[in-house]
Parts: C-alpha cells; sequence; structure tokens
C-alpha cells in the first residue's frame, strides 16, 4: 500500500485557514504487483500458456528484422526503411547504437520481459502448488511449469543468438533483482538448461493427462499432443545449440552428437502456427514484405550457385563494382522456374497456393524488375508463402520446418564424420523435393563433389573467382537456404556465421541497445565492421 501527500488548500474549501497536509492512504496501482497479478491459478496458467506467442511476436514482426536478411544475403533492397540501404551497403557499415540512432531494441526489450515475467510466473506457481491449491490439476500444473521453462529457454535462446549480452533470469530470483549482463554464450548455456528442465517435466507420467496443450498456446488448431511437444522441445534445442555459434571456430566446439541426437527426436513435421487476422500471431514482415521487389528482391550472391549455365560463374568471376544480377538461372532445381528463356520461366512460375507449392521462387514480369546494386538485383523473387500475402496475411506459416530440423542433423553428422547419414538427410529436400541427383550412394567422402557433373547443384565460389561443384557440406547448406529462406528471424545471417560465408565486415551479433545500457548506467557501444565482432573474409571470398 502506498501513501501520498494531498495537500488541500483551504481557500477553496472556505474553511479560513491558510492551508493544511493530510495524509490519504492510496494503493497506486501503477507499482507492480507480482502476489496481485498471479492471485489465481487460472491467471497465472494464461500467462505461461500465452508466453510463446509472445516469442513469435517478438522475432517475427520487428523492424530489425528486415536488415539482418540484407545482413545474411537473404534478400536485397537499397531503400531506407527499415535501414535496409544502409544495411546493404558493402562494403559493410557497423551497427549505429547510439542516441537517436534506430533502434535495435525491441527483441531485447520483449524477449528479456517476457523471461522476466515466466519466471515470476513460475515462482507464483510454487507458491500456489504450496498453499495446497492447483491450476485445475496436479496434471495441468506439471503442464504449466513444463511450458513455462519452454518459454523461459526460448526467450534466452533467442536473446543468445541475436545479442553479444543479456541478463539471465531463473525461478525464484526475487521480482525487483537486475541480473548483470552475461555473455552470449552463457546465456545459452542457460537456455538449453531450461529446455532441459522443460522436458524433464514433460517426461514425468503424472503430467500425461494434461495434454494436449491448449491450442493457443502454440497458435494451431488442435495443440500438440504430449510427443509432439516434447519433440518440438528437441528441435528448438538443437537449433539454439547450433545456433549460438558467431564463428566458424566457434561452430566447430559445438556438442553436435547433442544436436543430432535432439533433431533425431525432433519435429516429424512442419509444425505451422495459424497467423494474422484475430489470432494474435504476427504474419511478420519477412511474408507482407518480400513480395514487392522494391522492398525485397533475391539475391544471387548465395541462390545463384543453382545455375548451370555458367551465368553465375561469370557474375562471381566479377568484382562488387561490375557484378550483374540480371542473369537467368537454369537449374535442375524443381524449385526454381524451368526453362531457358526468360518467358518460359514467367510461364513455368505459378502462384503459391500452400507452404508445398513449387517452385518457391518465380522469375517475375519484366516490366516489376527494379534497379539497385548489381550485385543485389536479379530476375527473382521467393513466393513460397505468397498464399498468406493473398490472403489477407492470414494463414499457416511455419514456425519451425521440419527440413530445419532435418538438416541441423545433416550437419552434425557431417561434423562427426558420418557423410552417409549426413547424405540421407539431405536427400530428403534434394531429392523428394528440388528432384536432385541423390547424395547417397553416389558421395563418400566430406571432399568429394556432388553428382550432375557440368549441371551439378550447387555450383560454389572458390574464392578466387571461379565456382567449382560443392562438396556435400556446400549441398547441405544449399538446402537449407532454398527451404528455410524468410521462414523466421535471419536464417541466412545466423547459420552463415558459422559456415564463415558472411560479406566481411558483416556485424555478427547486436550489442546491448543503448537504451538498456543507459539505465545500466554504463557506456554504450558499437558492434560491426571496425568496431569488432564483423565477419572475416570467408571461403566464398565475398
Amino acid at each position: 500500500m502506498k501513501a501520498i501527500s494531498l495537500l488541500a488548500v483551504t481557500s477553496l474549501l472556505s474553511i479560513g485557514a491558510s492551508g493544511c497536509e493530510q495524509r490519504l492512504a492510496v494503493e497506486d496501482l501503477t507499482d507492480p504487483d507480482i502476489k496481485r497479478v498471479f492471485a489465481t491459478g487460472q491467471s497465472i496458467e494464461s500467462t505461461i500458456g500465452a508466453g510463446y506467442q509472445t516469442i513469435h511476436n517478438a522475432v517475427a514482426n520487428t523492424s530489425d528484422e528486415p536488415g539482418v536478411e540484407v545482413w545474411g544475403l537473404e534478400s536485397y533492397s537499397s531503400l531506407n526503411n527499415f535501414n535496409l540501404g544502409t544495411r546493404s551497403a558493402i562494403p559493410r557499415l557497423p551497427i549505429n547504437n547510439v542516441v537517436g540512432a534506430p533502434s535495435i531494441l525491441p527483441e531485447f526489450r520483449d524477449l528479456s520481459k517476457e523471461a522476466r515475467l515466466i519466471v515470476n510466473a513460475m515462482d507464483a506457481l510454487d507458491a500456489l502448488v504450496k498453499a495446497g491449491q492447483t491450476t485445475g490439476s496436479p496434471a495441468r500444473d506439471l503442464r504449466a511449469r513444463s511450458f513455462g521453462f519452454f518459454v523461459a529457454g526460448a526467450s534466452l535462446g533467442w536473446l543468445s543468438m541475436l545479442y553479444d549480452s543479456a541478463a539471465i533470469v531463473s525461478p525464484r530470483m526475487p521480482s525487483d533483482s537486475i541480473p548483470p549482463l552475461s555473455g552470449s554464450a552463457d546465456v545459452n548455456k542457460a537456455a538449453l538448461a531450461f529446455l532441459d528442465s522443460a522436458l524433464a517435466i514433460a517426461n514425468n507420467p503424472a503430467a500425461s493427462g494434461a495434454f494436449p496443450l491448449e491450442p493457443a498456446w502454440m497458435g494451431n488448431s488442435t495443440g500438440l499432443s504430449l510427443d509432439q511437444y516434447k519433440r518440438t522441445i528437441r528441435s528448438y534445442r538443437a537449433r539454439l545449440r547450433a545456433g549460438v555459434s558467431r564463428t566458424p571456430a566457434q561452430a566447430a566446439t559445438v556438442d553436435w552428437a547433442k544436436v543430432i541426437d535432439d533433431a533425431e527426436n525432433g519435429i516429424q513435421a512442419n509444425f505451422m502456427v495459424n497467423t494474422g487476422g484475430s489470432t494474435g500471431w504476427s504474419v511478420g514482415y519477412q511474408v507482407t514484405r518480400y513480395q514487392d521487389p522494391t522492398w525485397s528482391e533475391m539475391c544471387m550472391m548465395y541462390m545463384g550457385m543453382a545455375d548451370v549455365s555458367g551465368a553465375y560463374a561469370t557474375f562471381i568471376a566479377q568484382d562488387y563494382s561490375h557484378k550483374n544480377g540480371w542473369f537467368l538461372v537454369v537449374t535442375p532445381d524443381q524449385r526454381w522456374p524451368q526453362g531457358t528463356t526468360r518467358p518460359a520461366q514467367n510461364a513455368s512460375s505459378v502462384v503459391a497456393s500452400s507452404v508445398t507449392t513449387k517452385p518457391y521462387i518465380t522469375n517475375r514480369s519484366i516490366s516489376n524488375d527494379v534497379t539497385g546494386e548489381g550485385w543485389g538485383v536479379s530476375f527473382y523473387d521467393y513466393t513460397r508463402y505468397r498464399y498468406i500475402k493473398q490472403n489477407t496475411n492470414s494463414g499457416p506459416f511455419p514456425e519451425f520446418l521440419k527440413a530445419e530440423n532435418d538438416l541441423l542433423a545433416a550437419e552434425g553428422y557431417l561434423r562427426t564424420g558420418n557423410v552417409a547419414a549426413a547424405a540421407a538427410k539431405i536427400d530428403l529436400t534434394r531429392v523428394g523435393t528440388g528432384g536432385l541427383p541423390a547424395l547417397s550412394g553416389a558421395v563418400t567422402s566430406a571432399t568429394q563433389a556432388v553428382p550432375g557433373g557440368a549441371s551439378c547443384v550447387p555450383q560454389v565460389p572458390t574464392g578466387n573467382g571461379t565456382t567449382a561443384c560443392g562438396n556435400i557440406f556446400e549441398a547441405m547448406k544449399y538446402e537449407k537456404r532454398i527451404e528455410t529462406m524468410f521462414s523466421g528471424f535471419g536464417r541466412f545471417w545466423i547459420d552463415s556465421r558459422g559456415w564463415g560465408d558472411l560479406v566481411e565486415g558483416t556485424p555478427l551479433e547486436f550489442p546491448v541497445p543503448y537504451q538498456e545500457m543507459q539505465s545500466r548506467q554504463k557506456p554504450y557501444y558499437l558492434l560491426g565492421a571496425g568496431f569488432g565482432s564483423a565477419a572475416a573474409k570467408g571461403v566464398y571470398g565475398f
């Protein structure tokens, strides 16, 4: 209860005295009161249940995501909106993290707040149970506790992949404490520990009666079964364990055996959420924006590796000032429009009706071409999710694609020397979706070129201005790019850090936003070219 002072001006009250002070007890409802917020089991469960939707929206509907796409060569635009022109520039520029600069705060703020809210809710849940009450049943209590650990782990996990530092929160931490900033590696470890706890509780037989999850908790129509929920946790663990790496040296130290184990026991189908409209799940900028090449067109620096005509090799041979992305990608990959002329490819560029519609990529009408830097422009757009755009930005959108899960396992197998197992995983999309020659049985070593001869895919820059048929690791990277493009925050950027493929000078992570540093009364700082945590020139020579 807060007491405030009220000055009564007696002239207004006409009581003749000059004035007096009297103390009036008034409850300050702006002062956080954790006990009041979590007074009932229902409020605790609903807060925990809404947690993952907040995480989804924090990384799907943010103004930073478009700029990260151009860092990763997933997209290209010369517009100034969303910092696109600044972040697409080559040579790369650092992140401008000073007062008045474009904000890099939203993800940091929203993910940090959600992690803190959830651990507070979990503490309230513990108190509820100790008081002999429940959220509905002991099984539901366990379900809520498991899901709370999952949400907290996902929150800290995303912070660890995006920022160089963040605050680690945990249950039983005083609600008014201010945790110090910890480095991304430690934040990632804390995130994985939370996910470990989420899985351990879900494995308790006493929790099974509370499943499936409420549909709204994960944005689908039926709610995840217990098995699906546990597999989602494991896929998330694989993603976070691999995704925190900033450099090839760091990627080499990842416990890839654990990545393999989690991915092999991860999701078995695309995990889709119902986005848009009144669902509360944001469709994100990647769907609403990239349909227009003015805002986003497909850069050929990576994706041109599908070409077998020699045009990509010519493109790569030129320096940045002379590159020209206006070339036709002729490829046997069925995820691209087919044909050896632009009219033929226009004719085979169909409007996507679902996430499985092929081709994923369309050759747009010449009247819609947009000018820009030669290394960034192309004839092509990735329109796999156009069905959402054409349905008033509503529809099923992948929260976690099975292809991402399978290719995490494939990378783990390659890094641990199991070429045959990796080939089988890569072929699931390479052959099953792309119609490319199988790796299984044809590639038996890590250095051997993929099959296809002069028509091999991918055709990879060697770093000296030429291209050559890629090895199985390059085939894995090509598959992950074409299958996961625009399916989440910074797919290319996050992966290419550990692969060593980014353009030299590209920032490897965000600094802690200046607003947070000011609140901690510490100096803010920049990262990127000239300021540290910037990509070295990689194997492609970019």
